[in-house]
């Protein structure tokens, strides 16, 4: 079996993001970028890029095409809040994840779809919850390997799923237009075109050696095996890109209904808790991410005593944040997070000698907890728990 690579690109992000931060945005023409007039377009919505309005544009050149224009300024935490929710969707399917920037990544999912009767289900119901439990869109490429992957999820947007198998290289790659080929620059495009260079295709099929490298120079082999469809790098994974971990539930019909709520806050406690435990990763941030029926959101976090992967620490937390910052009004979706995540054993190798006494005090801690378990289980009932922990 070949391999199977993701490319999975958010449409739009930052307009996108907006969108659902002020839901009374949603469908308008909207820009992300600086209020002056010497700013320039940082992205555009859907709806906005239909007067012709583009990212890089000026600000002022996008005010005169559209009269109504919303102008947005950047929010670049709550970019990072919404990347966080939408990578750890995408982990519940593959942990082969390399970050390509903070709208899209590459996914290996070989192994994932190995055997699968309908794999093409299993990345659409991707795609379905990204887009259900966050409102963000997303465009799936998929392919043999990453360059493919990546040309294959520009090619429908919004919302586009496509295939480009390595059959298919000559009907679907390379008839595109040179100055459309991932890897090649704005600078170059107009020099290869000068050389008779106007498709992928060309490039594929060009016999000058000498006259493309002087014009490719050290990305020449890296471009002609592109254009040729050959490309054997791997998805690297960075262990160190897993800042949070997160679960969020979209719930079966809209409720205001407090117990039902935190209900649902401690199962998304405890699955949080527990993968993290898997991974041996502990936080010392916990974020609550509330939807409402209007589609609004807010997303508030707390900074810990410690680091911790406890889900009764977890739990706590985030229901004072639920207390302080719910009003009541009819929810739709809920998340909870882990974030500011370290590994355990880098944690606790940073101990110095003197952090003594909190060694002593989890040891001690652990003992405990141990002995109560024995008991319990000897008694055959939950009977005996340490003060202060929560059944």
């Amino acid at each position: 079996m070949s391999r199977v690579i993701l490319h999975i690109d958010m449409n739009a992000y930052f307009a996108s993001v907006a969108e659902i931060a002020n839901p009374e945005y949603k469908g308008k023409p909207l820009v992300v970028g600086g209020m002056s007039n010497r700013s320039v377009v940082s992205t555009a919505s859907y709806a906005a890029r239909k007067y012709g309005i583009h990212s890089a544009m000026p600000i002022y050149q996008a005010r005169n095409l559209c009269r109504d224009l919303i102008i947005v300024p950047p929010d670049f935490p709550l970019y990072e809040h919404y990347t966080n929710l939408f990578v750890n969707i995408i982990r519940s399917y593959s942990q082969i994840i390399q970050m390509a920037s903070i709208d899209e990544c590459f996914v290996d999912m070989t192994e994932v779809l190995k055997g699968k009767k309908k794999p093409l289900e299993i990345i659409k119901s991707i795609q379905t919850r990204i887009y259900k439990e966050l409102g963000l869109p997303c465009s799936i490429g998929v392919a043999p390997n990453k360059f493919l992957a990546k040309m294959a999820s520009d090619m429908k947007k919004p919302m586009g799923i496509t295939i480009i198998r390595q059959k298919e290289i000559k009907e679907k790659l390379w008839p595109l237009p040179i100055k459309d080929m991932f890897g090649v620059g704005k600078k170059t495009a107009p020099h290869l075109e000068e050389i008779g260079i106007k498709t992928i295709g060309d490039l594929a099929t060009f016999k000058d050696e000498y006259t493309l490298k002087s014009i490719l120079g050290v990305s020449y082999y890296t471009l002609t095996n592109w254009a040729n469809g050959i490309d054997d790098s791997p998805v690297k994974v960075d262990v160190d890109d897993l800042k949070s971990i997160g679960h969020s539930r979209t719930l079966e019909s809209n409720t205001s209904d407090y117990q039902e709520i935190v209900n649902m806050l401690n199962k998304l406690s405890l699955m949080v808790s527990k993968r993290a435990k898997d991974e041996k990763l502990i936080g010392d941030t916990v974020a609550l991410t509330i939807k409402y029926a209007d589609f609004s959101v807010i997303s508030r976090a707390t900074k810990l005593d410690d680091y911790t992967n406890d889900k009764e620490i977890i739990y706590d937390n985030i229901l004072k944040l639920l207390d302080a910052n719910y009003d009541g009004k009819p929810l739709r979706l809920l998340g909870v997070t882990l974030q500011k995540l370290v590994r355990e054993e880098n944690y606790l190798r940073q101990l110095t000698i003197f952090d003594s006494e909190t060694k002593n005090t989890l040891t001690k801690r652990d003992e405990i907890a141990t002995i109560i378990k024995n008991i319990n289980q000897q008694l055959g009932k939950d009977l005996l728990r340490i003060a202060g922990e929560k059944k």
